[in-house]
């Protein structure tokens, strides 16, 4: 063994590890693993489990979650807060979005914390348009890549802050797309000179960011293929968009991808990904995913070293006084 973490991110079945998955992680050493709704019931049930998948692998594993608030939101009142969409949040406060999005992240990021969760698949950096899928349009947080970035600052910041990692998403860029990826291949046909001037510009600012995640997506006259497995669009986001942070896929198991989960996996990983994730927590899934992934190569293993060291201790926050500020934000109505 060379000590190296196996080449993905995967999530257990239900709320407590069986005896065949602590195994099965024991023995692949996923680099980390995520949680959904099927995982989360009780605080303590929460704090078990993060605990228990640690355990299993006998290190500090990060523990991912999406938690965007709004409609993708895995944790719910008395769990944690709710929150609006961020598109419709953020365009309450105006002016006062970037401090108003940083203090609901920070929020989020205590919640997470509190219960054994230290990353979270946020900010998600696509810029929203009118014709923009109605799955992710109100996720985003702007129209303008300036507006994007800015706010989108402000919520990696928080994050980092409160002991959360940030992961970026969906690189290089999915506003544009009308179709929805769990379901379907996008295919966007916009000039490359839009690209590079809207979706593309919006993650130039993050290339410091330790965590990212692709799109699936395809960029007709840029690649044949989802950006996911395409050896070209994994160079683009490195060289030309400048991300040099450990890059994970989407969930793999989505259908804008074709092939097996394992085919998927592997495919990810020749075109230059970091890590496969998967999330369904199948057996009959990972088992073979893993066997064809296996650890990660030398880079992957640095860079997934250098996001880890990114984790801060998590500071005592008082969750009522920052929402207080925030409430303090919202322009007086007429």
């Amino acid at each position: 063994m060379s000590g190296r973490f196996g080449a993905a991110i995967l999530a257990p079945l239900g709320r407590q590890l069986s005896g065949e998955e602590r195994r099965f992680f024991r023995d692949s050493n996923p680099f980390g693993f995520i949680l959904f709704a099927r995982n989360l019931d009780t605080a303590d049930q929460i704090r078990a489990l993060t605990a228990d998948l640690r355990d299993s692998v006998g290190r500090d594993a990060p523990v991912f979650i999406d938690q965007e608030g709004g409609r993708v939101q895995r944790l719910r009142p008395p769990l944690a807060t709710d929150w609006l969409p961020p598109l419709d949040d953020a365009a309450r406060f105006g002016a006062h979005a970037p401090r108003a999005m940083f203090l609901r992240y920070a929020i989020i990021a205590a919640e997470l914390r509190a219960l054994g969760i230290d990353g979270n698949c946020a900010p998600m950096l696509d810029v929203a348009r009118p014709e923009t899928h109605a799955f992710l349009r109100n996720r985003c947080y702007g129209e303008t890549p300036e507006r994007v970035a800015e706010i989108g600052r402000a919520v990696a910041e928080a994050h980092l802050q409160g002991g959360v990692l940030p992961v970026i998403k969906h690189l290089p860029g999915h506003g544009l797309a009308r179709l929805d990826s769990h379901l379907d291949l996008p295919r966007i046909s916009a000039p490359r000179a839009e690209l590079d001037a809207v979706d593309f510009a919006a993650f130039r600012p993050f290339h410091d960011l330790p965590l990212g995640m692709t799109a699936h997506l395809v960029f007709e006259g840029l690649n044949t293929r989802p950006a996911t497995i395409d050896r070209a669009m994994i160079a683009l986001i490195r060289e030309e968009i400048g991300f040099a942070g450990f890059l994970m896929t989407d969930d793999i198991s989505m259908q804008a991808l074709s092939g097996s989960v394992a085919e998927r996996g592997a495919a990810a990983l020749a075109a230059g990904c970091d890590c496969v994730l998967h999330c369904n927590g199948e057996m009959t899934e990972m088992a073979p995913l893993m066997a064809g992934a296996g650890e990660m190569s030398e880079a992957a293993q640095a860079r997934a070293e250098a996001a880890l060291a990114a984790r801060r201790p998590a500071p005592e926050l008082d969750i009522a006084a920052l929402s207080a500020e925030r409430e303090a934000l919202l322009p007086e109505r007429a």
